[in-house]
């Protein structure tokens, strides 16, 4: 399901969480909006504009966001279990208890993006050399 830029905008003012899992969001513009809560598991996010998004909260499990830009984003306690995010721009984000276990990180950037102990990586990846910032 595609949506038109109209329709997305009736969506985000609705204040109860949506429901989006499985939909087709490739290339939008949900620039600062607010999707903290919503279910986007399995939803299409390829090449969106997520830039200073909240998505704190919001089930992201599986779903595909590759070369999205995530920029300044708040993805705290945010579920990105099996998630793509390759190619993903993810700098100066918030990703403070994000769950990213089992998640493609291949050429994301996570330059300045901030993160705590309580953050799930995929095995073997290392944020530090990434770029992200350990907060205490």
């Amino acid at each position: 399901m595609q949506f038109t830029q109209d329709e997305l905008e009736d969506l985000l003012e609705n204040p109860k969480a949506l429901n989006l899992a499985g939909a087709d969001l490739s290339k939008a513009d949900l620039s600062g909006a607010d999707l903290s809560g919503a279910s986007l598991n399995a939803a299409r996010l390829r090449y969106a504009d997520l830039s200073k998004a909240a998505l704190i909260d919001t089930d992201l499990s599986e779903a595909n966001l590759h070369g999205a830009n995530l920029s300044e984003a708040d993805l705290s306690d945010a579920n990105l279990r099996g998630t793509d995010l390759s190619g993903t721009k993810l700098n100066n984000a918030q990703m403070h208890y994000a769950d990213m276990l089992g998640a493609n990180l291949s050429g994301v950037d996570l330059n300045g993006a901030k993160y705590n102990k309580g953050t799930k990586w995929p095995a073997g990846f290392d944020p530090l050399a990434a770029g992200a910032v350990l907060e205490e």
